[in-house]
């Protein structure tokens, strides 16, 4: 049992699928791909987050920080182009991870991504709620207080404590959930070119 945990895939083994029917295709030139890691990197706390950081703790040293942050992703993205030189297969970190570590690691990052992505989503499609409930104030339309929140409790930064919101769903956020999932479904390509619009 426990060598099954750690059993390997074989490069031959990734590279005879990747000659199969049910492989992914390449359909992403240079600006879709371009497109897509600006539209990944560019979330919607961006803009805020640096200033309240730098306003709130960090001052100046944010910069460095940033300088910091910049050579370790360079890093990052030298490892990626040397697995991707190696085993030059779809499935990012968990095909890399299976290759070389194991089945029980390509699974532990597998899930790992997953939850990554699931957080990261949610609190883009929160920030975003929060700019376009910014947006219909502006015009004079009130936003319905049950619907623009979380349900259940909140973190309150004024007590410092989870408080009870009232509210049954975020009903900008669910929305905007289910418009990037269809747009997602419905193929790279369409994604690819809807990021190069919000882009420019």
């Amino acid at each position: 049992m426990p060598n099954q945990l750690f059993a390997r895939k074989p490069l031959a083994m990734l590279l005879e699928e990747l000659e199969g029917k049910d492989r992914l295709k390449r359909v992403l030139g240079p600006a879709g791909l371009t497109s897509m890691g600006i539209g990944a990197v560019i979330g919607a706390g961006i803009f805020v987050s640096t200033g309240q950081a730098a306003h709130r703790t960090a001052g100046p040293s944010l910069i460095i920080s940033y300088a910091v942050s910049g050579i370790v992703c360079i890093f990052a993205a030298l490892c990626y182009a040397e697995f991707a030189s190696m085993v030059p297969v779809a499935g990012s970190a968990y095909t890399y991870a299976y290759a070389t570590l194991g089945e029980l690691f390509a699974w532990i990052i597998g899930w790992d991504l997953l939850l990554e992505y699931a957080v990261g989503a949610d609190v883009v499609a929160n920030s975003w709620s929060a700019y376009f409930q910014e947006v219909l104030a502006t015009l004079g339309i009130p936003a319905l207080p049950k619907l623009v929140s979380g349900p259940i409790v909140a973190y309150d930064p004024d007590v410092g404590r989870l408080e009870m919101t009232g509210a049954y769903v975020n009903l900008p956020a669910f929305l905007v959930v289910i418009a990037v999932t269809a747009l997602l479904v419905k193929g790279i390509q369409e994604s690819a070119r809807f990021n190069v619009v919000l882009d420019s």
